[in-house]
């Protein structure tokens, strides 16, 4: 494939701990470049002036003893709060957007990158869909993404459902995708349901 082509750009969709990054990792393992909105926000908040700003807003409480932001401390604030949420998306997202601009335009003109993958919480909620050609939804049931979650993020029950009533139905999500991914067995049966996946998408794109 030539630089400069443009390349497929996958949008990943599903629940808090449905395995979209796991799914994400598949494809990079087999030549896709993964842009990672939560990996964005962690760099903007390592930036100097995105500290000053919320510690300004916060106070000292949401600074680390390394010196860095709190992502816990900043979530107890955001999710109790519709205005403190919407006032952090609104000074972060168009900065982790830029970053993001760059990635893609990067990407594009990357003869290794096959496919690219956008891997964002809020794909949907924050329209991030117009930049993709085609969507994926990662299937698991509740069960095994509480546990997930449990066990990964130390989160309760009560914390998953306040996180995943900030964003869009599942069924809904669902429905806007062009491919579905089932992960309520094994990860062997996920990986190879996304190796046909990439290259059905991958046959689709050099067919284009």
């Amino acid at each position: 494939m030539s630089g400069g082509k443009h390349k497929l750009v996958v949008g990943l969709l599903g629940g808090i701990g449905a395995g979209k990054s796991t799914v994400a990792q598949f494809l990079v393992e087999r030549g896709a470049a993964e842009i990672d909105s939560d990996r964005l926000n962690s760099e903007e908040l390592a930036q100097p002036e995105v500290v000053q700003a919320l510690v300004g807003w916060w106070g000292e409480g949401i600074i680390e003893d390394s010196g860095g932001v709190n992502r816990r401390a900043v979530a107890n604030r955001v999710f109790g709060s519709d205005a403190e949420r919407r006032k952090l998306e609104a000074f972060l997202h168009p900065r982790i957007g830029r970053r993001r601009a760059r990635l893609l335009a990067r990407y594009h003109q990357d003869p290794d990158c096959l496919l690219i993958v956008l891997n964002s919480p809020l794909l949907l909620e924050a329209g991030l869909d117009r930049l993709c050609d085609t969507l994926v939804f990662v299937a698991c049931d509740r069960k095994r993404r509480l546990e997930r979650v449990m066990r990964t993020r130390g989160w309760s029950s009560r914390e998953l459902d306040r996180r995943e009533k900030l964003q869009k139905p599942l069924d809904w999500k669902r429905d806007q995708a062009d491919h579905v991914l089932e992960n309520n067995t094994s990860l062997d049966g996920l990986r190879n349901q996304t190796q046909n996946l990439f290259l059905k998408l991958l046959s689709r794109d050099l067919e284009a």
